[in-house]
């Protein structure tokens, strides 16, 4: 995955730069604003590879989790970083709406066209590891999205070219950060999720619940903890009562595996109460 970073970092600067100067040169804001959201794809490339880069450090010292969790924060920077562009692309928009400006219609199509094969190609090496991390998630969703605003882009240059309508371009521009705000919504959701420790969204707490109460003598689950210790693994601690725990061991190592295996859940730590008249002060749902 580093060497997807690595290509998808460098091809998407060199972007950025003839994005910019030709939107500069031609005078279109559609361009310019591309541009902005390519260069926090550019960040965000950074922030996701970083991370990615971190999560190997194995724990040391207060850090028992080692750097994990920099994936999650990396994954709600990303998101917020294009929230705040897109504040900036709608105030812009808005402007050239009552000051419209000309575009060099043939540059922009060949800009933004070279823009579609770039960030098409980038979306194509962060497709297979998507749907398993949210971090690689979020760079694939910002290459994807950048493809497709750039066939927008392509399009709307060639209508003005055909019609002469200059409010095309700011109207693209909003319709950019159009897409931008729906692609990123579920980003920031699951990311703000996560860095408070939620359960990931592929996991059914309750499901895993009722699987942990069906295990062999177990009468009673407690103390339920589900999070994500990155945007790969998933952490878990359960309180069981099991008064005939004759086969601790088996039984843990059994409980262990199938959590992991049903579930995606590799962390688990499981506490077995046997007595059950020693109530433990976990035990009631309001208490954390």
């Amino acid at each position: 995955m580093g060497r997807a970073f690595a290509i998808g970092v460098t091809l998407n600067i060199a972007f950025v730069g003839a994005e910019v100067a030709a939107g500069l040169w031609t005078g279109s804001l559609a361009l310019l604003a591309d541009a902005g959201h390519n260069l926090s794809d550019v960040l965000a490339l950074l922030l996701a590879w970083g991370a990615t880069v971190l999560a190997k450090r194995a724990p040391a010292g207060r850090r028992t989790y080692g750097l994990r969790k920099a994936t999650v924060l990396a994954s709600l920077a990303n998101a917020v970083m294009l929230l705040v562009a897109v504040g900036v692309i709608v105030s812009e928009a808005v402007r050239r709406f009552s000051e419209p400006a000309p575009v060099e219609t043939s540059i922009v199509m060949l800009t933004a066209g070279l823009g579609v094969v770039i960030n098409g190609a980038t979306a194509l090496l962060f497709m297979r590891g998507s749907q398993s991390d949210l971090n690689v998630r979020g760079a694939f969703l910002h290459m994807a999205a950048d493809a497709a605003v750039s066939l927008a882009v392509v399009i709307g240059a060639g209508v003005i070219a055909l019609t002469g309508i200059l409010w095309i371009d700011p109207a693209l521009s909003l319709g950019i950060a159009a897409v931008i705000v729906l692609g990123t919504w579920g980003l920031f959701r699951d990311s703000a999720d996560m860095a408070m420790d939620a359960a990931p969204r592929t996991i059914d707490v309750e499901k895993v619940r009722r699987w942990l109460a069906d295990q062999p003598g177990v009468e009673d689950v407690h103390d339920l903890h589900i999070w994500a210790i990155s945007t790969t693994e998933t952490a878990l601690t359960a309180h069981l009562l099991r008064p005939a725990n004759t086969d601790a061991d088996a039984f843990l190592h059994a409980t262990c595996e199938g959590l992991a295996s049903r579930f995606g859940i590799g962390h688990s730590t499981l506490q077995v109460e046997t007595v059950a008249a020693h109530a433990c002060r976990l035990a009631p749902a309001e208490v954390v």
